[in-house]
């Protein structure tokens, strides 16, 4: 027997390959002095082969496929023609050839740089220029989609554990809501495992201080985000108090250009384009008042005794954003709210929802045609009513966005 029909050993499947080293076969290499007869003797011995490499002085200089190869040899004379030839005239001259070493992410990328042909034949894999062993292009692909797949079950453990933090954040605002306004109700549903929308909620001895707002982007970009804007605000409720939501809005403003680069001056030019759209509203409870400021966000405000919500709009000036002005003041509006009134406030992730007979918009009218049909309901009821609107109007659609609703009877 040639010595290249025992040098070889059957490889183990090793867990987790990092190099081309680790995929690599030891399987035999034939000279290019030897002849096709013996080519032939290798694959029929070894039919779990699908190329042979060929080498001088133990360095490869090709690879012959073993399909192309028999192919060749079964037609008519070419036995007695080629069997005792060299080995070269059926070997691909210039196949894949990778050092051990090289990364699977580097292989993977020289695999496309060659083309389909590597994938098919494989790839011969040396250490110091030697012939170290034949790499199998699916086992290469098998092993992309595995390293693939752990990169993804770490990103979503990451994003899972971002979701805790994320509602631990928002944990404390919530539970003063509770306290504070045990006639309330709020939905916070991240389109993803995290969102781009956040609220916060504080107690005072005079009333309350409330805030919804929907920063750019959702998922991941979105949360971190929500952690920059609502540390903002957190910021400027320290410094300026919660009764002017004018001045808090004109505050997280610059706070959030400064954070992001966006003031002209500020240093390099931004490479972010980020913000938010918010409502700000603080609440005084001894004039049974509301004072708002909004920034593309609307408050609704529905009296015991009217017939249609007022409409709060909010300006057209966005927080943060390149294009926001750093000095801009939004208007404070401050309307009266008599005992029994209906505050509520969402961002567009409701209303923006596509769905319906003619994939369409849910669109603000109707979600207030429906929370006017409700109006004597608890705000948790409302708040679970439209919910179950929204799905059935969403139907196989995907979700578009983040959604947050608040309802308060004040």
């Amino acid at each position: 027997m040639h010595p290249a029909l025992a040098q070889f050993r059957r490889p183990g499947v090793s867990a987790g390959p990092r190099s081309a080293g680790d995929l690599a076969q030891e399987v035999p290499a034939i000279d290019a002095a030897d002849s096709n007869s013996l080519v032939m003797e290798i694959f029929y011995s070894r039919p779990d082969m699908v190329s042979l490499a060929v080498v001088e002085e133990d360095r490869p200089i090709g690879l012959i496929n073993r399909d192309i190869f028999l192919s060749k040899m079964s037609k008519p004379f070419h036995r007695e023609l080629y069997d005792k030839k060299s080995c070269i005239a059926f070997m691909d001259k210039e196949p894949l050839i990778v050092d051990a070493d090289m990364t699977i992410e580097a292989l993977t990328f020289r695999t496309v740089e060659v083309g389909e042909k590597a994938l098919v034949d494989g790839f011969i894999v040396t250490r110091e220029g030697r012939f170290a062993g034949v790499g199998n292009g699916l086992r290469l692909l098998g092993s992309v989609a595995e390293m693939q797949a752990q990169k993804n079950r770490e990103i979503m453990q990451s994003i899972e554990y971002a979701s805790v933090i994320q509602q631990a954040m928002l944990r404390a605002s919530r539970d003063t809501l509770t306290t504070t306004l045990p006639d309330s109700a709020l939905l916070w549903e991240p389109r993803d495992v995290v969102g781009g929308d956040f609220y916060h909620f504080s107690a005072f001895a005079d009333g309350w201080f409330g805030a919804v707002a929907d920063c750019t982007g959702h998922g991941v970009p979105g949360a971190f985000m929500t952690l920059l804007a609502s540390a903002s605000l957190s910021q400027a409720l320290e410094q300026i108090g919660p009764r002017d939501p004018s001045a808090l809005l004109g505050a997280v403003n610059r706070n959030v250009k400064s954070l992001l680069g966006q003031i002209n001056g500020s240093g390099d030019a931004s490479q972010s384009n980020d913000g938010l759209d918010a409502a700000f509203f603080w609440f005084d409870a001894a004039r049974q008042q509301v004072s708002f400021a909004g920034a593309r966000v609307a408050l609704y405000v529905l009296r015991p005794d009217a017939a249609e919500f007022e409409i709060i709009a909010g300006e057209r000036m966005g927080v943060g954003y390149v294009d926001s002005l750093a000095d801009y003041a939004w208007t404070l509006h401050t309307v009266e709210v008599p005992r029994g009134s209906l505050l509520f406030v969402s961002t567009d992730g409701m209303t923006d929802q596509i769905g319906g007979p003619r994939k369409i918009a849910f669109g603000k009218r109707r979600a207030l045609e429906l929370i006017l049909g409700r109006r004597e309901n608890a705000p948790a009821a409302i708040c679970a009513g439209l919910l179950e609107a929204l799905a059935k109007w969403q139907g196989t659609q995907s979700r578009r966005d983040d959604v947050t609703l608040f309802f308060a009877r004040v």
